[in-house]
């Protein structure tokens, strides 16, 4: 019963690791040994296409003004594929000495430094040169740490360098959609017209109660097909509301009886709108 679970507990790290198209066919697999099997047979043999792309990919890949990190990743996913496709060779001498295993990975190491090296930015050119000419030459581990500090001395002398906090902000603003705003209902603005609904001036002063000026564009289409009144010329009063008639008609009524007038009759003006009474002031 061990083994079982032992097997079943292998079976779902390799199911786990699967792509949904290669998980599909070894589901009905009776063991992880199985399932290894199988993999080594269609995915362990060497597949001159595949590296053949692998190499291109990894000469044609470049920095491009991405970070030093983005560009070691991708490069390192490239070196481990083409790692499984074609593994350095191993001595199998029994009890060898000659250190034939070590000089292979230090020389595949230093191939992969120089793929490193050619695809930085100009940039690092400066740090690319120094690192050539140190001597014994640095490992692959400490050539990146030295770009990637200089990389963060260039950041943080041009002011660009973020914070994890100021980072972090940003991200959960990018996932928010953005900074969330206060907003006050019901709250109009300075110089909102309630007639037009829009903002800059106030009723008193909106065009579709005091009426389009000449100048206003598409005033033609507008007032084309709405009756116009017809308007007359009148003189201006000194009160606001009364014609120049009107006026002169209150001033008659409530100006200082003339002896002479022979006409005795009480005064009242015949005015538009309010209609004044004589004044009773016997009580």
């Amino acid at each position: 019963m061990a083994w079982l679970r032992c097997d079943a507990m292998v079976k779902g790290w390799l199911i786990t690791a699967m792509e949904k198209e290669i998980r599909g066919s070894v589901k009905h697999a009776n063991s992880a040994a199985e399932i290894w099997s199988d993999l080594q047979e269609r995915f362990g043999k060497e597949s001159a296409p595949r590296a053949y792309e692998l190499k291109q990919s990894i000469s044609n890949t470049k920095q491009d003004g991405t970070t030093v990190s983005a560009y070691y990743t991708r490069l390192r996913g490239l070196w481990d594929e083409m790692q499984c496709l074609l593994p350095a060779p191993k001595c199998k001498c029994n009890g060898c000495t000659c250190g034939l295993a070590k000089s292979l990975n230090e020389l595949k190491e230093k191939e992969q430094l120089y793929e490193f090296l050619m695809g930085l930015d100009n940039e690092f050119s400066i740090i690319r040169t120094q690192i050539l000419a140190t001597k014994p030459i640095p490992s692959l581990g400490t050539a990146y740490h030295l770009v990637a500090e200089d990389e963060q001395q260039r950041l943080i002398s041009n002011g660009r360098r973020p914070t994890a906090e100021a980072a972090a902000f940003q991200a959960a603003q990018n996932r928010n959609g953005g900074p969330k705003k206060t907003v006050q209902k019901d709250v109009k603005p300075p110089g909102h017209c309630v007639v037009c609904g829009r903002d800059g001036h106030t009723r008193d002063g909106c065009f579709k109660v005091i009426g389009y000026p000449e100048w206003w564009p598409g005033k033609n289409k507008r007032e084309k097909g709405k009756p116009r009144a017809a308007c007359a010329e009148v003189e201006a009063s000194p009160i606001v509301g009364l014609t120049r008639e009107q006026y002169e008609q209150f001033l008659t009524h409530f100006a200082p009886e003339d002896k002479t007038t022979e006409n005795k009759a009480p005064r009242s003006a015949n005015m538009a709108g309010t209609a004044f009474e004589e004044i009773d002031w016997s009580g």
